[in-house]
């Protein structure tokens, strides 16, 4: 038997374990959906404080922060769609915002009663879902039923099929992206956990700030993506298309960078 399965064998880490429940005949992930409200909560809670405490003569720090979040958005929304789409921008907002705090809930020591959602595949599954069909529904009132479907056909009709899948593939790898690196992130402080308490608060610290670190990253990379994904939809046209592309790729480069150290920690 590995040094692993001993490891794990000794332990009672549970990966991928959830506490369930029966709902009209589906079985529901309880804490999931327990950590998602919580989250949605506290966006809710801070959304609510910066409203009543906004002020355009002193500023409050949570009303800086939030409106140097606002100016990114509407900045990267006008970059890539060539105006300023409110809808848009009122979601990677509230995108960034419920996604950052659902991967800090993680950090909270709360002897796992309160996981966070998106190391739970159901939830970023639901969340990609929710972007692509959003930016289809986009893309066919932008561009009208004959212009939403030429696009499978430019620049060559031969290349229909594969665009086909590159739209199927979209919401697996917008879903997959989030889970692996919140799922992994947990897995590594679980593990950190089982270290003689004398020893505990040094890697357990690092880590935690590194974690930090990445579920800014994660939130980041979803909310760039739901942008792209709009501004590809707002214009088919080859050169447009094509400057999107290679954002996007742009994009994929730079999280695939930014997992790097965090795989590299969890070997």
């Amino acid at each position: 038997m590995s040094a692993t399965h001993v490891l794990l064998a000794d332990t009672d880490i549970k990966i991928g374990e959830h506490d369930t429940a029966t709902f009209l005949g589906m079985t529901v992930n309880v804490d999931t959906i327990i950590s998602t409200l919580v989250a949605g909560g506290v966006v809710i809670l801070l959304g609510l404080l910066v409203a009543r405490s906004a002020s355009s003569r002193n500023p409050g720090k949570l009303q800086l922060v939030w409106e140097a979040l606002v100016d990114w958005v509407t900045t990267q929304v006008e970059a890539n769609m060539g105006k300023i789409n409110r809808f848009v921008i009122e979601l990677a907002i509230a995108l960034f915002a419920f996604i950052l705090i659902a991967n800090w809930l993680e950090l909270i020591p709360t002897e796992d009663h309160l996981k966070s959602p998106t190391a739970d595949v159901n939830l970023t599954y639901a969340l990609a879902l929710l972007v692509i069909i959003g930016v289809h529904i986009h893309s066919f009132r932008s561009n009208g039923a004959r212009g939403y479907f030429r696009h499978y056909t430019q620049p060559y009709k031969a290349l229909a099929p594969i665009l086909i899948i590159e739209e199927i593939v979209k919401p697996f790898t917008l879903a997959l992206r989030l889970f692996g690196n919140i799922f992994s992130g947990g897995i590594m402080l679980a593990i950190i956990g089982l270290l003689p308490v004398y020893v505990l608060w040094g890697p357990n610290a690092a880590w935690k700030l590194f974690d930090m670190a990445i579920g800014v990253i994660q939130a980041f990379i979803f909310a760039l993506l739901t942008i792209l994904y709009f501004g590809m939809a707002s214009a088919h046209d080859e050169a447009s298309e094509a400057a999107q592309h290679a954002k996007e790729e742009r994009v994929e480069e730079e999280a695939s960078k930014s997992q790097a150290p965090q795989l590299e920690g969890a070997h």
